[in-house]
């Protein structure tokens, strides 16, 4: 019997897009399906050894806040330090994990990796600074696997 297969494009790096990815990579993995993740434009930031991830609320009127704080107020300097901060004190407080050893549970899991090499030359990423389980490789190299997938995910 063959196993499942779950292809996932991220395609974003804040701190509140690396957990959808991640999250369903490494329980598809626990399930038994063969997962790879193609990282591309600002997904790639997902792949740094040294993380850096931040929120916003700025386009995402959906983001649950404790008071409300009108856009203006959004847009001061340092909102966007306080909002990560202020997102990763409630995921601390209620458990979370955090993105670190989430990425580390996708490469135990041996989650497949794939850095989009186009994103890699167009932002001009070093390979040093990402992790040692990222393999480069292309959109045609993903489609390879892609194609054949029993589920297809884009986030």
């Amino acid at each position: 019997m063959t196993k499942k297969k779950l292809a996932i494009i991220a395609s974003r790096g804040t701190l509140d897009w690396a957990y959808p990815p991640l999250i369903l990579a490494s329980t598809a993995a626990a399930l038994g399906y063969e997962v790879r993740i193609f990282f591309t434009f600002y997904g790639l930031k997902l792949l740094e050894k040294k993380l850096d991830l931040r929120v916003t609320s700025l386009g995402n009127p959906a983001m649950p806040m404790p008071i409300s704080l009108p856009v203006m107020v959004q847009t001061l300097p340092g909102m966007e330090m306080l909002m990560t901060q202020m997102m990763k004190g409630k995921m601390k407080k209620k458990g979370v994990v955090d993105i670190e050893e989430l990425r580390n549970l996708c490469v135990e899991a041996e989650v497949q990796m794939l850095a989009c090499q186009m994103t890699i030359d167009l932002f001009e990423f070093k390979r040093e600074n990402l992790i040692e389980h990222a393999k480069p490789g292309g959109a045609a190299t993903f489609f390879e696997f892609a194609g054949v997938s029993d589920v297809n995910l884009f986030m």
